[in-house]
């Protein structure tokens, strides 16, 4: 792998590999695994563009868990709730959304919200935080899954928008990527 998406995300430059997907598109991949320098400067850019609007956090497994833990952090806020993609044996009595799909997994996945999570979000101003936001079908799932918990969504903040997502006027992100053709 020796093709790389250079970008500055709010002063921290790095390189994003260029990977394809089955669909034929290219995407320059942000992977937070890992890496704790670039995690720790995007979670706290986020939590300095979100500060004083939200009481709770949430975001999906798995590269938004790190981030989430980070932005939490930041905001003085203990708890952060988050989506899984399979129904683990404590989620039992929680919730589920109906079907979704994102460009990255290409295949038709549900979320779920651990009851515990669930009343974490109940009556309160939510910000989803997540890495990238593409086609918008996972940010989908989690609107869905905050709207059955009775939370109420005042912020979406995502560290890339990739492509079109770029020109949405109802999120907040750190830079923007293309989506490459073939």
């Amino acid at each position: 792998m020796d093709n790389f998406y250079p970008i500055n995300i709010s002063g921290f430059e790095t390189k994003l590999p260029i990977l394809p997907l089955p669909s034929g598109v290219r995407i320059c991949f942000l992977n937070l695994h890992g890496d704790q320098a670039l995690t720790e400067h995007c979670g706290k850019e986020i939590a300095k563009r979100i500060a004083g609007e939200c009481d709770v956090v949430v975001t999906a497994e798995s590269k938004g868990l790190q981030l989430a833990h980070v932005v939490a952090r930041e905001l003085g806020q203990r708890f952060y709730a988050v989506c899984r993609k399979s129904k683990k044996l404590y989620m039992q009595d929680g919730i589920e959304t109906s079907s979704v799909k994102s460009i990255t997994t290409g295949e038709v996945q549900k979320l779920y919200l651990s009851k515990h999570d669930a009343d974490l979000i109940k009556g309160k101003r939510v910000a989803i935080v997540d890495d990238v936001v593409s086609t918008g079908g996972s940010l989908l799932g989690i609107e869905e899954i905050v709207r059955l918990a009775g939370g109420n969504i005042v912020k979406k903040a995502f560290v890339l928008a990739e492509g079109d997502a770029a020109k949405r006027d109802d999120i907040i992100f750190l830079a923007n990527i293309p989506l490459l053709k073939g």
